[in-house]
């Protein structure tokens, strides 16, 4: 691996992750199916890449690491076939899943997290070949390869902050026992809560990859390996290629707030799966879940830190004489504990922290062109929202929580 290159390709993995909440940038989070059924767009309708707020102290970059995903995860063979492509000097595929987290104790046998009530705490994996990965970190971040080796994990920096356990304390997962050989920067993991190896994450049940960074061989150029890319696929087959710094997050689904943000912003709940939903602890409900009036919608059952921004949308297209732009009639729900598309593959929907909220779903189905009004869809994304007619696969009457709004 060439120094240069290295140091900019970890500086650009750094720069890409802006963890936090800001945005207006499209969602990624979408349909999760048959990773060998590449999905295809609509062809009514070309999706928009949205511009990302960057925080002005970061300076931009020009990186060439590329990052690829593809809605549902990635087809079988994919990241060997883009290995052979011309211009291609390293692959890596990244392995994401939820793991059911039922107790975390301390490296001194002090109990941090103890869900009980055959709930558990859902967190977000990553993993990759760690030879193979260890281009993309950090100098001082490849000494924790050799345990991350033996079967012990990493968590990223945020999940240390939310999980309150030290060095050499232990993550328990169904059978397994994570012992925690250190703490990753989320910017180099993708913004996951832990980081593992392909073995130990196959232990946990995790197995579908999710996404693939891509080393460019000197002189090789990003409009050639995306032809290359693309041409692997079917025709009109969904794909995003990404360069670091273009989303706020340098992963798959790349501009929805991951899952451990997620936690840090609204809150962390256990719950236990019911099919496609989840059985969320009541005490949480209880406390972060509130049932309310809004403008025009009238009766919502959202976030209760969500409630100032919704209403304070909501209240300026009434004000703004833009009041029927939204239609009671066809208001689609705020909370609902479940999973994606209610597939317990796919990840916890965003709707389980009652951050998302679907207005006018008669006229804007998922899947289709959208039909929101433009002047709605700007207040709302002034008011912390983004907006699912931006997704990759659209769902028009989607907005989601991206930022607490000024």
């Amino acid at each position: 691996m060439r120094p240069a290159a290295t140091a900019r390709r970890t500086l650009a993995l750094t720069l890409a992750l802006v963890v936090g909440a800001f945005g207006g940038a499209a969602l990624g989070s979408v349909v999760q199916g048959d990773p060998d059924e590449v999905p295809v767009a609509p062809a009514d309708l070309a999706p928009t890449v949205p511009d990302v707020e960057t925080p002005p102290e970061l300076e931009p970059v020009i990186p060439d690491t590329l990052l690829a995903w593809i809605p549902g995860g990635l087809p079988t063979g994919f990241a060997s076939k883009i290995a052979a492509l011309p211009g291609v000097r390293r692959v890596v595929p990244v392995v994401s899943g939820i793991a059911w987290m039922t107790r975390s104790v301390t490296s001194g046998g002090a109990i941090v997290d103890d869900p009980g009530g055959g709930r558990a705490l859902p967190l977000e994996v990553a993993a990759a070949s760690l030879a193979d990965y260890a281009p993309f970190l950090a100098p001082a971040d490849r000494a924790l390869i050799p345990r991350l080796a033996s079967g012990e994990a990493a968590l990223g920096s945020t999940s240390a902050e939310i999980r309150r356990i030290d060095i050499g304390g232990t993550l328990e997962i169904g059978a397994s026992e994570l012992l925690i050989a250190g703490v990753l920067p989320d910017t180099a993991i993708g913004a996951h809560e832990v980081f593992v190896s392909r073995a130990t994450a196959s232990s946990l049940g995790l197995t579908r990859e999710r996404y693939v960074l891509i080393d460019p061989a000197d002189g090789a150029s990003r409009e050639r390996i995306t032809a290359g890319i693309r041409a692997i696929l079917p025709p009109g087959a969904l794909i995003q290629i990404r360069g670091p710094g273009e989303t706020p997050f340098f992963r798959q689904g790349d501009a929805v707030l991951p899952q451990v943000q997620m936690k840090r912003l609204l809150g962390e709940f256990s719950a236990r799966p019911v099919g496609g939903y989840l059985d969320a602890d009541p005490a949480w409900t209880s406390k972060s879940i509130v049932t309310t009036n809004v403008p025009l919608l009238g009766t919502v059952r959202c976030n209760r830190a969500l409630i100032p921004q919704l209403a304070g949308a909501l209240l300026e297209l009434q004000r703004a004489g833009l009041g029927h732009l939204v239609n009671p009639g066809h208001y689609g729900g705020c909370f609902s504990a479940r999973f994606i598309n209610r597939n317990p593959a796919a990840g916890l929907s965003h709707h389980s922290w009652g951050a998302a909220i679907d207005i006018n779903v008669a006229e804007n189905p998922f899947g289709r062109t959208p039909h929101q009004d433009p002047r709605l869809v700007a207040i709302f994304e002034r008011w912390g929202f983004t907006w699912g007619g931006r997704w990759i696969l659209p769902d028009g009457m989607h907005f989601e929580f991206v930022r607490f709004a000024p």
